[in-house]
């Protein structure tokens, strides 16, 4: 699909990977691995002059592009054989059509709906403004929760499905960065909702205690913007 970015040239080498049962992606000396050390839950905090539905509407776009290209790194190793479902650890997942239709397919047909959809959502003008004094539509919250959760499926899919490849090529730090930046970012503006991310609570424990112990006292700012956002979550 053109809206996968160019797949790196990397070939996993080789090494034999333990078994899958364990998690590989636990082990300490792989979620010590950071591209930052940046404080990100201060990065993910609604800025005082900013509206909402802008903030949320960059980070959505911006998220989306670094998912999209941190599957593509290795969208060659998953494939309709390997990953004859889109599943993560024991759930699957079905993709629904416009209609409301179930849709089993295996997991890069699902990755694919999930792109060309959002990518059609984000690239709308009528659903994601970028012109002076146009308006979001009224559904623009639900519509960045929905696509919240198809990333975070996708997230999670690399991980519990492709992160010895992830490893070999040497990206773990990247995509253990992105996860730790995402679900801080989608926990500040209850975008969704924590029974669909369960699935990852031991990774999101040991990723994300470390940048949300610092400041889950938080004051001044921090308690007043996240006020704000339920605040505002309410009013679906």
């Amino acid at each position: 699909s053109p809206l996968f970015c160019r797949k790196s040239k990397g070939k996993p080498n080789g090494k034999k990977p333990a078994p899958e049962e364990k998690k590989l992606y636990l082990e300490p000396e792989y979620t010590k691995s950071r591209i930052t050390d940046f404080e990100f839950k201060e990065l993910v905090m609604l800025p005082r002059e900013i509206d909402l539905n802008e903030w949320l509407a960059s980070n959505t776009t911006t998220f989306f592009h670094h998912i999209n290209l941190q599957y593509s790194t290795i969208s060659e190793f998953c494939t309709g054989e390997s990953c004859q479902t889109m599943a993560v650890c024991n759930t699957q997942y079905y993709w629904y059509d416009e209609r409301g239709k179930k849709i089993k397919c295996t997991a890069p047909q699902y990755v694919d709906f999930v792109m060309s959809s959002v990518q059609k959502l984000v690239t709308d003008e009528d659903v994601f403004p970028t012109k002076y004094g146009k308006e979001f539509p009224n559904s623009f919250e639900s519509l960045v929760k929905k696509i919240c959760k198809y990333l975070f499926h996708v997230l999670a899919h690399i991980y519990s499905s492709h992160f010895k490849e992830t490893l070999a090529l040497e990206l773990h730090g990247h995509l253990n960065t992105l996860y730790t930046h995402f679900i801080l970012f989608i926990r500040e503006f209850n975008l969704v909702d924590p029974k669909e991310t369960t699935i990852m609570d031991d990774l999101t424990e040991v990723l994300c205690s470390s940048s949300s112990s610092s400041s889950s006292n938080g004051s001044g700012n921090g308690s007043s913007n996240s006020a704000g956002a339920q605040n505002h979550v309410k009013e679906r």
